[in-house]
């Protein structure tokens, strides 16, 4: 194990970030795994702190697998090669969109409550989630955040496969990893609690945060 939770993740994570305390940074977290380690991090380079939802494309019926994502702004990401490795048809695809769509605002609105999304023009923003595999949701994200035209992108994580790391460092203009093990066997094989996080933690931690800031 490297990280005993998510909390733990964020502040070795944060101590990646330190060049960017008190810089007007934004820390966006991709929920509901990256919530609790981006908290850390808003907290110690004193950033605010909201969520940016992204929700893979499951192929029905295997949802492990990704065939593509979609992210806040109506970004949609597809994987190519496994659209037509698995003969993945036009109804199928839009079908899984509609219902991730739904989803997506459905968490925006939980997560937010009403609370418009946060303006980051001309800002660095700082994306993060608690580990990265594919990556496929990662780059739906950042594609989807270049739209709102931040200063610069950042994206950090605990964890992720050194190749995953090397492709999104090619969109974004800076790539934070804290570690990269081989073989990686997934996220949650280099946390000792990885629970799943729910929609209540989720929003009592942006509450905190939003709190934090007014003081």
């Amino acid at each position: 194990m490297i990280f005993r939770d998510r909390a733990d993740a964020g502040r070795q994570l944060a101590g990646k970030l330190s060049a960017y305390k008190d810089m007007g940074a934004y820390v966006l977290a991709l929920p509901r795994g990256g919530v609790p380690v981006a908290y850390e991090v808003a907290r110690a380079l004193h950033a605010p702190l909201d969520v940016f939802v992204v929700r893979k494309l499951g192929v029905p019926g295997h949802e492990e697998l990704a065939m593509g994502a979609i992210a806040s702004g109506g970004v949609r990401v597809l994987n190519e090669d496994t659209l037509a490795q698995l003969g993945i048809d036009d109804a199928t695809l839009k079908a899984v969109t509609q219902t991730e769509l739904e989803e997506l605002r459905r968490r925006e609105e939980t997560y937010r409550g009403g609370i418009p999304a946060p303006d980051v023009s001309g800002r660095p923003v700082i994306l993060i989630d608690d580990g990265l595999a594919t990556g496929a949701s990662m780059y739906a994200a950042v594609l989807a955040l270049r739209a709102r035209s931040p200063s610069k992108i950042i994206v950090a994580v605990p964890v992720a496969p050194a190749d995953t790391c090397a492709n999104i460092a090619r969109y974004v203009d800076e790539m934070v990893c804290v570690a990269t093990p081989e073989p990686f066997r997934g996220v949650g094989a280099w946390y000792d609690d990885f629970r799943q996080v729910t929609d209540d933690e989720v929003g009592d931690m942006l509450r905190r945060s939003r709190l934090a800031e007014t003081q």
